[in-house]
């Protein structure tokens, strides 16, 4: 065709993001920030507690024991993870287009910042409780539908609860568990299939994909849920008291560089997560192959 080289192309205003996953685990609600106006600043911060008090039987005429020393307990929140990004926009591609282009590649920015940072606090399943595990990487769940069954999802989730409960965690407080998509599937099929015998559960999640809650659980639905081996998937589930967060820098600059006609954009953004009161995490270890 003649003439190609004088014609104007267009770009779109409607701007194609990456396909982003909804960021679940370091939200408010999942994880505290209890912590985190003490650690500004600082590399660390100690993290002390009080030890347990032992109670003995009395027996009149006796003497009790010797007067115990209870011992603090100390652990440490670390700000270890250090995560940066760097990109530049040619001066002619921000003329040429008719979106903001520095706003948009900003936003992706952001995203994969929160994306980073969501991953770190799911990685925290390896600090849970002995005590709140269900399922082993040589014996995962394999949930399932059936009734009956030891793996029906329903039962898993129960069994979950139950866990936390023998750990002293109170009924009464929030508790939330962060499935991956096969495990939505699996439930939200089943309660379709129950229908008007389950209408509390089933009518939000035929209208929207939304859980709710089930066994006491907030369930949650995330992408960046655990997987080992490429089949075993690290269910967490617990309560907000389980893992506390800190961020400590969050900085971005906006530059001309000095040698292109281009602007230059870095960031960097420095956190830490620590599990600390294990008793309040767990972790179910599924197969959904």
């Amino acid at each position: 065709m003649a003439y190609e080289a004088f014609k104007e192309e267009r770009v779109a205003l409607e701007v194609q993001h990456q396909l982003q996953s909804v960021l679940v685990f370091a939200q408010e609600g999942v994880i505290n920030r209890n912590y985190e106006g003490s650690v500004k600043y600082a590399k660390s911060v100690r993290l002390t507690g009080i030890g347990g008090v032992t109670v003995f039987d009395v027996t009149d005429n006796v003497d009790m024991p010797d007067p115990e020393i209870i011992a603090d307990t100390d652990t440490h929140l670390v700000i270890d993870f250090h995560k940066g990004y760097n990109f530049k926009i040619p001066k002619k591609d921000e003329e040429q287009t008719l979106i903001n282009l520095m706003d948009e590649v900003n936003i992706e920015a952001a995203y994969a910042v929160a994306d980073a940072v969501d991953l770190a606090v799911a990685s925290s399943y390896v600090d849970a409780s002995a005590s709140n595990l269900v399922g082993t990487d040589a014996a995962p769940k394999t949930p399932n539908v059936t009734k009956a069954d030891p793996s029906n999802i329903f039962k898993l989730i129960t069994d979950c609860g139950t866990k936390l409960k023998k750990s002293k965690v109170p009924a009464a407080m929030p508790k939330w568990m962060i499935i991956p998509p096969e495990m939505e599937a699996l439930i939200v099929n089943d309660l379709h299939d129950q229908g008007s015998s389950a209408p509390t559960v089933a009518t939000p999640a035929i209208l929207n994909g939304s859980i709710g809650r089930i066994g006491g659980f907030e369930l949650l639905v995330s992408n960046n849920v655990p997987n080992t081996n490429g089949t075993l998937n690290k269910i967490l589930f617990g309560t907000k008291q389980a893992i506390t967060f800190a961020s400590q820098v969050e900085d971005t600059r906006i530059m001309t560089m000095e040698k292109q006609y281009a602007r230059k954009v870095d960031g960097e953004y420095v956190f830490g997560r620590k599990v600390v009161k294990p008793a309040c995490l767990g972790v179910m270890t599924c197969n959904f192959s």
